[in-house]
């Protein structure tokens, strides 16, 4: 398959995941590996049990699963887009400091994205992929989500650094657990610094203590932005099989996507008890 050439969807009509009312659901009739590596129709019921948790499984599916360069590279691919873009956010985000120092520190992670940028086009070039290529087909996905969601004040903005890129960064470090150990370590440096979320939900926790009618306004663009980043999934997804496929065998079978979705979906629980809004 061409980088960048879009594949036809496994099953026509129906999408693996979807989004209804703000809440991810799963399409049961999706394609999945079978014993041989192939791919068969599981049935129109939804499982009905909750996988056990693998997470602390560097790969669900079994040691010796090697994914397909085609996969690597649409990971990879998106992911530097969504370095591109948040250096672009960051630094907009930058000039709406109240201050210098929080201006400096915004700067500062926005310069981190452009370097992280740098490995993922490296990788992929050794990969023998175009990064240009690689990241087209993410273009439309992840900017309609950054469009739809512009934050209209420095809070606002910080709610989605640390909720928004945080669901996100959750589902990558779960497709990351089927990759060979260096393109799972790459993906894992390069998600978001650990030093801004802490900056992010400081910032956030101050400006509520000082202001706590600054909580509702929040907690509903926070649950906003839940929706969206789920919708943002789908939609990236649902850009290359490839993706998805990636999704099914670290889960394991479809339950273990189910239990997957629990498991972003209580991440974005913490985060928002955390912040002290409410769910």
């Amino acid at each position: 398959m061409l980088i960048g050439h879009r594949a036809e969807p496994a099953v026509t009509g129906r999408r693996p995941f979807g989004v209804a009312g703000g809440t991810l659901r799963l399409d049961t009739r999706v394609r999945t590996p079978g014993a041989d590596g192939r791919t068969g129709r599981c049935g129109d019921e939804e499982g009905s049990g909750v996988a056990t948790d693998t997470s602390e499984d560097p790969v669900a599916g079994g040691e010796s699963y090697e994914p397909p360069t085609e996969a690597v590279v649409a990971l990879l691919g998106v992911l530097a887009y969504g370095t591109l873009v948040a250096f672009d956010r960051i630094a907009a985000d930058a000039r709406m400091a109240p201050d210098l120092r929080r201006r400096a520190m915004h700067s500062g992670m926005a310069a981190l994205e452009i370097g992280n940028y740098q490995r993922l086009a490296d990788r992929l070039t050794e990969l023998g992929a175009d990064p240009d290529r690689a990241m087209a087909p993410f273009v439309g996905p992840l900017d309609a989500y950054h469009d739809s969601t512009q934050p209209r004040d420095w809070l606002e903005g910080l709610v989605k650094a640390y909720v928004g890129d945080g669901i996100a960064d959750d589902f990558y470090r779960e497709v990351a657990r089927v990759l060979a150990p260096r393109d799972r370590e790459l993906v894992l440096d390069v998600l978001h610094d650990t030093r801004y979320e802490d900056f992010a939900s400081a910032e956030i926790r101050a400006a509520i203590a000082a202001d706590p009618k600054l909580a509702n306004r929040l907690a509903l663009w926070a649950r906003r932005l839940m929706g969206e980043a789920l919708s943002q999934a789908q939609r990236v997804a649902a850009e290359r099989d490839e993706l998805t496929m990636l999704v099914l065998h670290g889960s394991g079978d479809l339950a273990g996507v189910m239990d997957l979705i629990k498991r972003l979906t209580a991440a974005h629980s913490d985060r928002m008890t955390s912040l002290g809004l409410n769910n």
